[in-house]
């Protein structure tokens, strides 16, 4: 009875996520094109509300906590565990006076409505992960960015999504390389928890009824630490809060 629940739910969720990419895809071009890059960027935060606020039509509950309050006159260098395609949308909604920007595949920025447009233009590292250098030059060139506009950077040192939810190796390069160009940022680490388990297939079916969280920890601050520490008491925050669950 719970795979037909499953079923029902997500095809209404997929419906209405395709409605709202088509129609958010119009309105950022429009908005991007005629009032700029600040006025776009208003417009991918109403985007991702709407995304995240439509997990309601799955039955899901939606958390968000800071375990301390985040520093608000510098940038931030969010690191998170990765579960799944949806832990973006939740990272942007529930930090947007933060601004993050994020490290995101090149194949990503092409043939996904909203998302493909919003990561082309939207100051997003696209990077090919087949091409180190390339890699490096686009996190690097995101990470000037930010610090330019005291915005802040969201990356996934795993790489790749863990469909089971279980921690996989943190990579430090993409860390080094941004604290090179925000030298003045703090790390704060991001625990995502459940999202694995509610779409553990993509986008069809979820499951419905999940409890999803997005759980901000404490502050890591980076002076006179190496890269590799910082990636590691981040990913030890990360797991601790994920064990506690």
């Amino acid at each position: 009875m719970k795979k037909i629940i499953d079923y029902i739910l997500s095809g209404i969720y997929v419906v209405y996520f395709g409605i709202i990419l088509l129609i958010f895809d119009v309105i950022q071009r429009i908005v991007f094109n005629i009032f700029g890059q600040k006025a776009h960027q208003k417009v991918v935060n109403a985007l991702n509300f709407f995304i995240v606020f439509g997990w309601y039509l799955t039955g899901s509950s939606i958390h968000f906590k800071k375990s301390v309050p985040l520093p608000k006159d510098r940038s931030i260098i969010f690191i998170s565990n990765h579960q799944s395609m949806f832990d973006i949308p939740g990272i942007i909604w529930f930090l947007r006076k933060y601004t993050p920007l994020f490290v995101s595949k090149i194949e990503l920025s092409k043939g996904i409505p909203s998302i493909s447009y919003n990561l082309r233009v939207g100051k997003a590292a696209l990077i090919d992960r087949k091409d180190r250098k390339q890699a490096m030059l686009a996190i690097a060139k995101m990470g000037s960015y930010i610090h330019e506009n005291q915005y802040s950077a969201t990356i996934f040192p795993e790489g790749t999504r863990s469909r089971t939810g279980k921690l996989k190796d943190f990579s430090v390069g993409g860390v080094a390389i941004l604290l090179k160009k925000i030298p003045n940022a703090v790390i704060v680490p991001i625990a995502i928890n459940n999202l694995a388990k509610f779409n553990p297939k993509g986008v069809f079916p979820l499951t419905s009824f999940s409890k999803l969280e997005w759980t901000t920890l404490e502050p890591i601050e980076t002076e006179d630490k190496k890269p590799e520490e910082l990636v590691q008491l981040a990913k030890e925050q990360i797991e601790k809060a994920l064990d506690s669950k």
